[in-house]
């Protein structure tokens, strides 16, 4: 079979194999999860201090909660942005990379979200406590709108607007 300009043309994305495609994905798939790990790391660390600080006991109820929420989302995010290392480690030689790059991206997505939402409570709960102004929840869905925007509207516009599957 030869292949014409015009099919060359229409022929989009690279010439590999399913297994080299995973390959590729894979590695493209945990630089991707470092960054989000080192941040979830970070402020899950973080979190974790707060309960032994003095100002702690002086919070309120509903403060203490948003704690208590904001500690469990971290470490479910924590979890889900681990897993793919787990995951990958657990099926490594099983001739089954393909499926382990739908589960880790999976994975991966998840764990964006409880981010988004860990950062989001970490949020509410900084500000409530350095300010009780009327503003925090305006100031707060503003933060989230842009988040919201970074990491998931503009990257799914782009998906939509650029690939044509």
């Amino acid at each position: 079979m030869t292949v014409t300009g015009d099919d060359v043309t229409k022929r989009r994305g690279r010439d590999e194999t399913e297994e080299e495609r995973a390959d590729r994905m894979w590695v493209e798939l945990i630089q991707e999860v470092r960054v989000a790990q080192t941040g979830v790391q970070i402020l899950f660390g973080f979190l974790l201090t707060v309960v032994f600080q003095q100002k702690y006991d002086t919070l309120g109820a509903t403060d203490k909660t948003i704690y208590i929420v904001t500690v469990v989302l971290g470490a479910t995010a924590t979890g889900a942005l681990i897993g793919p290392v787990s995951l990958h480690r657990l099926v490594s030689g099983r001739r089954v990379k393909p499926q382990a790059v739908r589960w880790a991206s999976r994975l991966t997505f998840v764990g964006l979200v409880l981010l988004l939402a860990t950062m989001t409570a970490s949020l509410l709960l900084i500000l409530r406590v350095a300010t009780h102004d009327g503003f925090v929840p305006w100031l707060v869905a503003l933060v989230v709108l842009w988040y919201a925007l970074c990491w998931f509207v503009l990257p799914l516009w782009t998906r939509r607007r650029y690939t044509s599957r």
